[in-house]
């Protein structure tokens, strides 16, 4: 999964799912990769975290290769849930990443570990609680306002974090290719000297949208085949 994502980003799996009108999962703002630059794509590894660190450890036991382990600490700000063991333990468990609705710790250790690692950010505390594990601990995990499972595909870069049902990512991929490929061509021409506004015709559509001020610009570009707004 991840090298059919290596050459596209979040932008464009978001305006994918927007063109094909499939529901646009997106993880909460401010869940960023521990290192710049750190991607992820892969099978959703659900886990909710209720205060120690056994329900990572059972999630590992039934993951496989290529999985992300998405962890649900209800986005909780008042301690860090995963740090340099649970990560080393993802890796040996050929875990492809972790994303974590709340936020992680021990963050030069992550840094040298390589593994991709999206949350909140860092914070020193670690669990003092324990609390009471639901019958869904490793069906479901939410993630902001997402409820998520193994029917699910997570992808992740500087832009953030979306998930796509697995039954879709096909078709949501192949639309991310032919928008990006719009999308290069575009930018092509502008460095080459022709102006967006010349490529979109968009003295073409300020004339219609005087006669018909119901036409937009999206319904513009999507007559011409233009692409970057969705």
């Amino acid at each position: 999964m991840l090298k059919d994502f290596a050459e596209l980003s979040t932008p464009l799996i978001a305006d994918a799912c927007v063109r094909l009108g499939e529901p646009l999962r997106v993880a909460p703002t401010g869940i960023a990769p521990v290192l710049p630059g750190q991607r992820l794509a892969g099978r959703v590894l659900p886990a909710r975290h209720y205060g120690s660190v056994d329900v990572f450890l059972e999630a590992f036991g039934g993951a496989e290769p290529g999985d992300v382990l998405v962890v649900d600490n209800a986005g909780r700000r008042d301690e860090a849930c995963v740090g340099d063991l649970a990560v080393l333990e993802a890796e040996a468990a050929g875990v492809a990443g972790l994303v974590v609705w709340g936020l992680h710790r021990d963050t030069p250790d992550l840094v040298e570990i390589g593994l991709p690692v999206f949350s909140y950010g860092r914070h020193a505390p670690g669990p003092v609680r324990l609390d009471d594990r639901e019958p869904e601990a490793l069906r479901t995990a939410r993630c902001g306002e997402h409820r998520v499972s193994a029917a699910d595909v997570v992808f992740g870069d500087d832009d953030g974090v979306l998930f796509v049902a697995a039954d879709r990512v096909g078709a949501v991929l192949e639309t991310a290719r032919e928008i990006h490929r719009t999308e290069r061509e575009q930018a092509r021409r502008i460095r080459a000297g022709e102006t967006l506004r010349a490529q979109t015709r968009f003295a073409e559509y300020l004339d219609r949208r005087e006669a018909d001020p119901s036409y937009t610009f999206r319904q513009h570009l999507r007559r011409i085949g233009g692409a970057i707004e969705e």
